[in-house]
């Protein structure tokens, strides 16, 4: 709860600069204006316009920026590495992809809370100075995801080189870099999953194969094997946990 109550501050703060500027005097969201023969019309300012486009986008923008997309992919592996199809279901494994995802960047929230949001709740910085030191714990972060490869594959696609101070790496160039090093350290991980239940696969295919029953579907004979490995194991804390682990150490 207290990583989902730092989550929930550091969404507040980084809409601040557009509900401040959407509060000031003389900008409203919605001005009315009468005409002639009395009609009243009604329009959205440009600022609440902007607002709604930063709301739009921020859910993207939070999921990729964050643990989501390495653990969420590696569940959805996982599935069909055991061949369950639907289960656990869509929204089983998108709640505890989301619920992980709290839980590994609960040090990354409670550092934002502490440097950047009390701070600006007590009035000792303003909502610019609290937005650029909120936005250093999730840079390093992402840093630290990141491998050198997409970085210099970015930068050179952008034109910029070689840059010497990570301080200085923008995040157009940062998003992408990090995003791409997620999906490929996500589908490593799905690989070395994978390998166990082929071979099982395989094993169950070329049984049946030589008892000469073709008309038998192999998966329906190893999903049982499969399964009891899996628990056996203890899949579920291994896979859990391994993937916690996994940015921490990194």
């Amino acid at each position: 709860m207290k990583a989902l109550r730092s989550t929930v501050w550091v969404v507040g703060l980084m809409l601040l600069p557009e509900m401040s500027a959407i509060a000031q005097p003389g900008i409203q969201a919605i001005t009315v204006e009468t005409g002639a023969n009395g009609a009243q019309s009604y329009s959205l300012t440009l600022q609440a316009l902007i607002l709604m486009t930063v709301l739009t986008l921020l859910p993207a923008v939070l999921l990729l920026m964050t643990s989501f997309t390495r653990i969420i992919i590696v569940l959805a592996i996982l599935r069909q590495a055991l061949g369950t199809t639907q289960t656990p279901s869509n929204q089983i494994l998108l709640g505890l992809a989301l619920f992980l995802t709290f839980f590994v960047m609960a040090p990354v929230t409670d550092e934002i809370y502490i440097s950047a949001v009390q701070p600006y709740i007590a009035g000792d910085v303003s909502a610019k100075e609290a937005l650029t030191v909120a936005s250093e714990p999730v840079r390093e972060f992402m840093l630290a995801q990141t491998r050198e490869s997409d970085l210099g594959l970015y930068l050179d696609i952008s034109g910029k080189g070689q840059i010497d101070q990570v301080d200085l790496i923008p995040y157009s160039i940062l998003l992408p870099s990090f995003v791409t090093s997620e999906l490929k350290t996500a589908f490593q991980i799905g690989f070395l999953l994978f390998i166990p239940f082929l071979i099982i696969d395989l094993v169950v295919a070329s049984v049946l194969m030589s008892m000469g029953m073709m008309m038998l579907s192999p998966l329906i004979i190893s999903l049982p094997f499969k399964l009891m490995l899996f628990v056996m194991v203890d899949g579920w804390a291994l896979i859990l946990g391994t993937l916690a682990s996994s940015f921490f150490v990194a």
